[in-house]
């Protein structure tokens, strides 16, 4: 890190440090704050348009313009975004971008491996408290605000700091067979053809192709190959190719290292150019039995009332006599668990936990990080919702590492 820079955080970060206390939680560190801030300056429309609403913005941008550091946004979102911003990184052994973060599924693996996340997104107010708890930084918002067509390439590849991996599990809703079928049922749009969280893939085709990274490491849900009789995933393969990398993917089930029976997509494309031949890391081994991650005494709170309970046997028995519609049974606790889904904490049915002489019960918010292969030390949101929520979005922690391994015994 080179004086100049230095100096210049160091008096950014003074600026803004007394309101970093204004406007974000309590313990929070400024330099996170200016991570976030900077990078949701840079990209305002037309480079200095402020939302009358944003007022913490507003409030930045004066103070940064008072103090004479923010004469011209793209030189300060330089500063920021290069090398000597992410001063401890320059020793890392390789750099990535977490997009569609979620809680960081992606970054805890990449990062185990001696990687620098160097730029991160995610739209969830929820999932972002949750990440800056963890990382310390808060992602960025709205990527689209980044990738729109009113930002031009010169200014994305200031916006998006160079990387090695581009890393990315991009919204699933789409394409997950529960998410078809929800969207077929109130006549809405699915895959591609929904604006909201389809076309995102997109996004991250604007910035691959525009930063050039040396890999793609993307994750979704396994229906993504067969949705729109393979359609959605021959549009997926084409578009990457035409940007210049090979597509590698493989179907992968979780059991053996989580004790969740999680089948996912995951996508690993190679820029061309680099010439690599990547093969997927075998994974294998007996599946992981469910009882292994329980809790010993769980909160009473967690076991289901007698009308829910009732509510299920009436359901499922009526499912099961028209052979459609799902199923809720207690959990077979030698076994792993059916899939977490966002929507676990609405009434659990996906995975309730036998308990002797009363209802089943949830699965807890710390029995739901441990399907996921999350530390014991992470830290989960105090509220039950978005909890729940957040981990039934996430990747499986340990997947991803050993996927990217090979990666990145590849890229050195």
């Amino acid at each position: 890190m080179n004086n100049e820079s230095t100096s210049f955080l160091s008096q950014v970060e003074a600026v803004l440090a007394p309101l970093a206390e204004k406007y974000t939680p309590e313990g929070s560190e400024v330099i996170a704050v200016v991570h976030q801030w900077a990078h949701a300056i840079a990209n305002q429309e037309n480079l200095y348009a402020i939302k009358s609403n944003s007022t913490e913005k507003a409030a930045v941008i004066n103070v940064l313009k008072n103090a004479g550091l923010l004469e011209n946004v793209s030189e300060f979102a330089k500063h920021l975004n290069s090398e000597t911003h992410y001063s401890a990184q320059k020793k890392k052994r390789f750099r990535f971008i977490d997009l569609f973060a979620g809680i960081g599924g992606f970054r805890i693996s990449l990062q185990s491996l001696g990687g620098a996340c160097v730029f991160s997104s995610e739209w969830d107010k929820a999932a972002q408290r949750t990440y800056f708890n963890n990382y310390h930084e808060y992602p960025f918002g709205d990527i689209t605000k980044i990738t729109s067509d009113e930002i031009s390439d010169d200014d994305l590849n200031v916006l998006i700091p160079d990387h090695d991996i581009l890393a990315g599990g991009f919204p699933c809703q789409p394409f997950s067979n529960a998410g078809v079928s929800a969207r077929n049922a109130v006549g809405k749009e699915h895959g591609f053809k929904c604006n909201t969280q389809g076309t995102l893939f997109f996004d991250i085709m604007r910035i691959a192709s525009v930063k050039k990274p040396k890999v793609l490491f993307l994750e979704n849900v396994r229906n993504i190959e067969k949705h729109d009789k393979g359609h959605t995933f021959q549009t997926i393969k084409e578009s990457i190719a035409e940007i210049g990398y090979d597509f590698k993917y493989s179907i992968i089930d979780s059991s053996s290292l989580v004790a969740q029976r999680r089948v996912r997509c995951y996508m690993v494309c190679f820029r061309k150019d680099l010439n690599i031949d990547f093969d997927f890391p075998e994974i294998t081994g007996e599946p992981i039995a469910l009882k292994t991650i329980l809790e010993s005494n769980a909160p009473e709170k967690y076991t289901i009332s007698d009308k829910l309970w009732a509510g299920h046997i009436n359901r499922t028995r009526r499912n099961l006599e028209r052979g459609t519609g799902f199923t809720a049974f207690t959990a077979n606790l030698d076994k792993p668990s059916n899939t977490l889904v966002a929507r676990y904490g609405k009434d659990g049915k996906e995975c309730l936990i036998p308990q002797k002489d009363k209802n089943p019960r949830l699965l807890t918010p710390r029995e739901c990080a441990r399907l996921q292969g999350y530390p014991e030390d992470f830290i989960i949101p105090e509220s039950r919702t978005p909890a729940y929520k957040q981990f039934g979005n996430s990747v499986a922690v340990p997947v991803i590492k050993i996927i990217a391994e090979k990666i990145i015994e590849r890229i050195s």
